[in-house]
């Protein structure tokens, strides 16, 4: 029996939601195995400072009071009718590269060792390979801004080459994707039309577990669904998402929830569904949101610059249990304990070694290395951070100044020429040392996500750019640099399998 946390998106065949012939909207991260309308809702301001937007001003309506006579029961109804115009389905239409099965690659050869040599041969190219296959989907999100800024997950999003939003009032609109970012799963999106509705944004620190929700969305294409629950734990930190303290409860959400809001009994906005865990695909009892308050640190980088940035100290850590805190002389087993510290990293310039336990980060303990993971990851980089640190049975703290993650971070076609290639339609980082030696190469930069004219053309995510039009690229600030010309077209030299390759991107 496999129990796996799989993203709210499937397709939507069944019943005639989606055409025949649609499969799963986006694929699943590596670690899954997937198997009335007469009120007016008014415009809201973000509970944080939206540094870099151009929303006009919005004005916030009182919350929705809780009811004495019912023990302080959240007023759903009233919820709904306030917040519910602010939400939206999402549906997308793209291609992504299809599995093994359907590109007619045997299962038991997918990973044949010989396979992949012989597949990998000059000559051989494109024999056996899966070709791509067209997907659509759908989701959720909720307007933000009344001149049409939309938060939902990046994987409704990603690889769609076109994304559709439909209002409550069954108005659409062809939506732009400002930016996407994969390792908090955030993406934003603007639609061109003003005099919105939009949510009142919450703030999640002030849950407590036990408090009601409330979630509004589309499960399997059923538009505008309401459904409550309570708070089941906080500061949740799950298998490939490490940067995300989510938000556990028991609303029921299912697949087409995905970017939709959370909202708590006052109906604030507090967290974005996002996951859930489950033995057959469907709800059963446990749900993850991602937090308003990272959502917001995300959309207000996307709006600003077309992408997100993280933070990184450079060590792998894990959770101590009490046999190993009592080896190291703690009391308690709180902290993150450090398994290793990677070379040239923050952490190494600062003097952290294997075997140390983080106690606290700016004065805030850590009882959990899931805690570490998420302060870090949403600071930015260049940030300077003391660490509480136990070492040798005494404490010591340290001053770190944060290096930045490589983050899969894909940005949308922007004024900016596209952070990471945006225009090309890349989301790149540079090259680890390890490896360059294994590609046997000094520079070039992996291409994590491709999307828009690189896709077109032919390039595929694990490829690494060399050259664009005969000018080597060692960073993203050179790729930055080449396209600010706005070329209509450019010749990609790329490395794949020990070969290179040219490729003709046509821009526009």
């Amino acid at each position: 029996m496999n129990i796996r946390i799989k993203p709210l998106v499937a397709a939507l065949v069944a019943g005639g939601v989606l055409g025949a012939g649609t499969v799963s909207a986006l694929e699943l991260p590596s670690w899954l195995k997937p198997g009335s309308k007469d009120d007016k809702a008014v415009a809201t301001a973000p509970a944080t400072p939206s540094t870099g937007s151009t929303a006009a001003p919005n004005t916030a309506p009182a919350a929705v009071p809780l009811i004495p006579a019912q023990g302080q029961v959240p007023d759903y109804r009233a919820i709904f009718r306030q917040a519910g115009p602010a939400v939206v389905g999402i549906t997308v239409e793209g291609t992504r590269k299809a599995s093994a099965e359907e590109g007619g690659i045997p299962p038991q050869l997918e990973n044949d060792p010989f396979f992949q040599f012989f597949r990998g041969m000059p000559g051989m190219r494109g024999r056996g390979q899966a070709p791509s296959v067209p997907f659509r989907g759908q989701g959720s999100g909720f307007i933000v801004t009344s001149d049409g800024l939309i938060l939902t997950n990046a994987h409704v999003v990603r690889e769609a080459k076109e994304v559709t939003v439909k209002l409550s009032d069954r108005r659409e609109f062809s939506a732009k994707v400002l930016g996407i970012d994969t390792t908090t799963d955030i993406a934003v999106l603007r639609i061109d039309t003003k005099g919105l509705p939009t949510v009142r944004l919450g703030d999640p620190k002030k849950l407590e577990v036990g408090d009601p929700v409330m979630a509004i969305g589309a499960p399997y294409g059923f538009e505008q669904t309401a459904t409550s629950g309570i708070v089941s734990a906080k500061g949740r930190s799950l298998p490939g998402d490490a940067f995300v303290p989510f938000i556990q409860t028991d609303a029921a959400v299912n697949p087409g929830n995905s970017g939709g809001p959370l909202f708590d009994g006052n109906g604030s906005v507090v967290g974005i569904n996002a996951q859930i865990y489950s033995q057959s695909g469907g709800f059963q009892g446990l749900s993850f949101a991602i937090p308003i308050d990272v959502a917001l640190k995300v959309k207000d980088q996307i709006v600003a610059t077309g992408r997100a940035s993280h933070a990184r100290l450079g060590v792998t850590i894990q959770d101590l249990n009490q046999g190993l805190a009592e080896s190291f002389g703690l009391p308690r087993p709180d902290g993150a304990l450090v398994a290793n510290v990677t070379p040239d990293s923050a952490a190494a310039a600062a003097g952290l070694k294997a075997g140390d336990v983080v106690t606290e980060i700016n004065g805030q303990p850590i009882e959990r290395s899931g805690q570490l993971s998420s302060a870090i990851g949403l600071m930015a980089p260049g940030e300077k951070v003391k660490l509480k640190v136990w070492r040798d049975k005494s404490a010591r703290e340290l001053e770190v100044k944060l290096g930045s993650a490589d983050t899969k971070t894909a940005a949308a076609d922007s004024e900016a020429d596209g952070a990471e290639g945006g225009r090309l339609g890349l989301a790149l980082r540079p090259l680890s040392r390890q490896e360059q030696r294994m590609a046997q190469i000094e520079g070039g930069l992996v291409v994590e996500d491709v999307s828009g004219p690189a896709a077109r053309a032919g390039v595929e995510p694990g490829d690494v750019l060399l050259a664009i039009n005969g000018q080597p690229v060692q960073n993203v600030d050179q790729v930055k640099s080449l396209m600010k010309g706005k070329p209509k077209n450019v010749a990609l030299l790329v490395q794949r399998d020990g070969e290179k390759i040219f490729f003709p991107v046509k821009i526009g």
